[in-house]
């Protein structure tokens, strides 16, 4: 009895994930339908999710002005003394936002899981309907699974805000240990805690998270699963296929960093001539570059979907081949 990872034939083992991205980068490019139905299912939830914040933000900072939570006192010219206010002024906001957040949060996380749900299955659809892919499911019968990808979708947001919930709690321990009134603050301290910390939730995370994001994709390409056997394969899909899918998600979190990166330097280059462009120039050229950042973010994810949707068909194939051959 060969194992599922034994199964797989050398023409899969073999085949580099990275080999494959250019193509499925160039798919991604030359049919923009696919990344459009992304932007819009995240712009959707995300254009009223961020009005909503802005709006509870107004209303925290018209209760507790800035003035009052010393904010005005800050001086970025003296860091030590800076660090103690922000972190006396957050021991002053953190009631009132921790309220807001209360009423927010599973509002919003069961608009976000209806709305991902939604547009996952339209886009895997999407990309099947374009490769006319045998086998590929139609609309109607993706439609008919909606309800297990909202469940694993909504299970991927609480992982993923677990994930965010640890790394605060690391970075308020980082930040109690460091940054007291008693005594001169530890900044050099407090911020390689905060390096470590976030690299290492954020390897973690890319470590991991792609037994959450290829379940939806087994949810839709084998009419047998439910949300719950979906996501119980996604644990036992054999060392050969798990390690495509990783070196997949290892691949799409670097460029991820790439792409912020790449924002960082784009927002830095105009200040030498903040003189020249003014203050409305300015805002107006990072609004841009944050939209584009979210633009090509949105580009990857249908681009790591396709990968994962590719590599399970390869491993579908040479399975079948296999246990034709023993028949």
């Amino acid at each position: 009895m060969l194992s599922t990872e034994d199964a797989a034939p050398q023409s899969a083992t073999a085949l580099r994930a990275t080999q494959t991205l250019v193509s499925h980068m160039s798919f991604c490019w030359r049919h923009p339908s696919v990344v459009a139905l992304e932007i819009a299912w995240r712009w959707l939830f995300g254009i009223p999710f961020l009005a909503i914040l802005w709006g509870q933000a107004q209303r925290i900072l018209l209760a507790v002005p800035p003035e009052s939570a010393g904010l005005d006192r800050i001086n970025f010219q003296n860091p030590w003394i800076s660090s103690v206010l922000l972190a006396d002024a957050a021991g002053i906001y953190h009631p009132a936002v921790a309220e807001a957040l209360r009423t927010i949060v599973p509002i919003a996380i069961v608009a976000w899981a209806i709305l991902s749900g939604i547009g996952r299955t339209l886009v895997l659809w999407r990309i099947g309907s374009l490769e006319a892919a045998a086998g590929s499911p139609t609309l109607g019968s993706a439609l008919r699974r909606l309800p297990g990808f909202i469940v694993l979708q909504e299970l991927w947001l609480l992982v993923l805000l677990g994930c965010f919930w640890l790394w605060y709690r690391g970075v308020a321990w980082a930040a109690d240990t460091h940054i007291t009134s008693a005594s001169e603050p530890d900044l050099i301290g407090y911020l390689i805690w905060l390096i470590f910390l976030s690299l290492g939730f954020f390897v973690l995370w890319a470590l991991l998270s792609w037994v959450l994001s290829v379940a939806p994709v087994l949810l839709f390409q084998e009419a047998k699963l439910n949300s719950g056997a979906a996501l119980a394969r996604s644990f036992r899909l054999g060392g050969a296929f798990s390690s495509k899918l990783m070196e997949i998600n290892l691949v799409m979190a670097i460029v991820r960093i790439a792409l912020i990166v790449l924002a960082m330097v784009f927002s830095a280059a105009p200040l030498p001539f903040s003189d020249q462009f003014g203050p409305d120039v300015l805002h107006v050229l990072y609004a841009l570059i944050a939209v584009a950042f979210l633009i090509g973010n949105d580009y990857f994810h249908v681009v790591r979907l396709r990968s994962f949707v590719e590599f399970w068909r390869h491993f579908r194939a040479d399975k079948s081949k296999l246990v034709q051959v023993r028949s």
